[in-house]
């Protein structure tokens, strides 16, 4: 899979003095440099668990609460965003957690040179972004190639969880997942799921923005074949 085209712009957000003391502080602890080998995640959490991998987890409210409420499970986030890296590790320090690890840098080029095959029992893409622009769309992180690698990444009836308040980019994913030979689309309807269906979650910024707008938000859920 090829990486010419980024799915996301690095933008100039303020980092905070705290956030900057996080990342230098706690990043030895809950940091993962990226390095273009596989990496052992047993080793990286002193144990063998189910792990989520949550793809930009943006201020990383979501992951954090996940984290903190099921202790039995590993989470692992991506994010590039250093304001965001700087508030999740801060608050991750806080709650003294132990099933947390961070990796700062793009997603797929992380899913392709350093998870293993099978790895992962669950992935999370949640509210990215949706490029709503015509000429933009080649920059959306969910394309065919991107739906194998993830399957890939999967073990068997491992999930993947998407959600999208952009009802456009959310019929995109609906095709281009429903359309991936390695995945089941779990609605029975192959549509969108109920969030009811879905495990309850705390509403991240860009939902709540969303919401504040009046976009429906959209759930998708599938399980590897």
């Amino acid at each position: 899979m090829q990486r010419a085209i980024r799915s996301y712009v690095i933008r100039a957000g303020r980092i905070t003095d705290a956030q900057r003391r996080a990342r230098d502080q706690y990043w030895p602890q809950f940091g993962i440099e990226f390095q273009p080998q596989v990496l052992d995640l047993s080793q990286c959490f002193g144990r063998r668990a189910a792990c989520t991998l949550e793809i930009g987890f943006g201020n990383g409210e979501h992951l954090l609460e996940r984290a903190c409420s099921t202790p039995e499970r590993d989470f692992l986030g991506i994010e590039v965003h250093e304001p965001g890296v700087g508030r999740l590790l801060l608050a991750a320090a806080k709650a003294q957690l132990t099933n947390l690890r961070v990796i700062a840098h793009d997603a797929v080029e992380v899913l392709l040179q350093q998870i293993a095959a099978e790895a992962l029992d669950e992935i999370q893409l949640l509210f990215p972004d949706p490029w709503p622009k015509k000429r933009h769309h080649k920059r959306r992180i969910v394309q065919p190639e991107f739906a194998q690698l993830v399957a890939s990444r999967l073990a068997a009836n491992g999930r993947f969880h998407l959600a999208t308040d952009w009802t456009p980019y959310a019929e995109h994913m609906l095709a281009v997942l429903n359309a991936c030979p390695s995945m089941i689309n779990c609605a029975s309807d192959l549509g969108f799921v109920d969030p009811s269906h879905v495990m309850a979650r705390r509403a991240t910024r860009f939902q709540l923005r969303g919401e504040r707008l009046g976009h429906p938000v959209h759930e998708l859920l599938y399980r590897r074949r």
